[in-house]
């Protein structure tokens, strides 16, 4: 029985190609500032400081995979991606329970368990959306700037990707089994991945308190190093998929032994 998958990518259309569209014009408006900023990039970056160097990850801005680095992924890509993906995750289960949609759901020769990996598995669609999304303006936008980008670097910094969007949803649909509301798993979930965000950045500032930043997903997925190095740490990936999977474990239990 796959119809609750089918429902909820159906349902995820639309806000999939809306902020696939949004990120279109806020990638194509930093693109085109970029030739601008490529002759000034070092005066930028003395000027940046430290802890804003830190936080985006500014590296040889006069590159177009520095100037993407630290610009677009960071922005767009981790925090607002990670945010979207959390806000998703959150409305999961709390949204059904609350409409008593859930019930209706349930009342299916569909088991809880089967439930939840359903719900996840309907991730696929803004998974593969909003990274073409991206990833073709970015290219795209690089080639009519007369920029040479490395193909496989930038297909690499959007697969590596995934396992951490991943986690940022499994954040929210632990959260979603957690609380009663939708709305407040939702955002409990995007503060979430935002706090963890900044912890990260925050704690590369401070050797003593760096080992902080190592309970945090962004943590894992470091855009310098794949697109400025073309340096690929599946290592990272993997230790962000197992989150994941201990995160849809986690809720799955809860789920399951939730009196709704």
């Amino acid at each position: 029985m796959t119809a609750i998958l089918h429902n909820e990518a159906r349902q995820l259309r639309r806000s999939s190609l809306i902020l696939a569209g949004a990120f279109a014009v806020i990638a194509a408006f930093f693109l085109a500032v970029f030739p601008a900023m490529q002759e000034e990039a070092e005066l930028i970056a003395d000027a940046y400081p430290e802890y804003m160097i830190v936080l985006l990850g500014v590296e040889e801005l006069h590159t177009i995979e520095g100037f993407s680095a630290g610009y677009i992924y960071p922005m767009l890509w981790i925090l607002f991606g990670g945010i979207y993906f959390a806000y998703v995750g959150g409305g999961m289960i709390a949204g059904d329970i609350r409409s008593r949609k859930m019930d209706l759901t349930l009342s299916n020769p569909v088991s809880r368990e089967s439930v939840i990996a359903q719900k996840v598995g309907a991730l696929w669609f803004p998974l593969v959306v909003l990274n073409a999304a991206l990833m073709l303006i970015v290219y795209g936008g690089a080639a009519i700037l007369g920029e040479s980008f490395d193909l496989e670097a930038l297909l690499m910094v959007h697969l590596l990707s995934v396992p951490y969007l991943l986690v940022c949803a499994g954040i929210g649909l632990v959260l979603s089994v957690l609380l009663d509301r939708a709305g407040q798993a939702q955002v409990m979930g995007l503060g979430l991945v935002f706090i963890l965000w900044l912890i990260d950045g925050i704690s590369l500032l401070d050797a003593d308190y760096e080992w902080v930043g190592d309970l945090t997903p962004s943590r894992y997925y470091n855009v310098n190093d794949i697109l400025v190095h073309a340096e690929y740490d599946f290592g990272d990936a993997s230790i962000l998929l197992v989150a994941f999977l201990t995160l849809v474990l986690m809720a799955t239990f809860l789920f399951v032994r939730r009196d709704i």
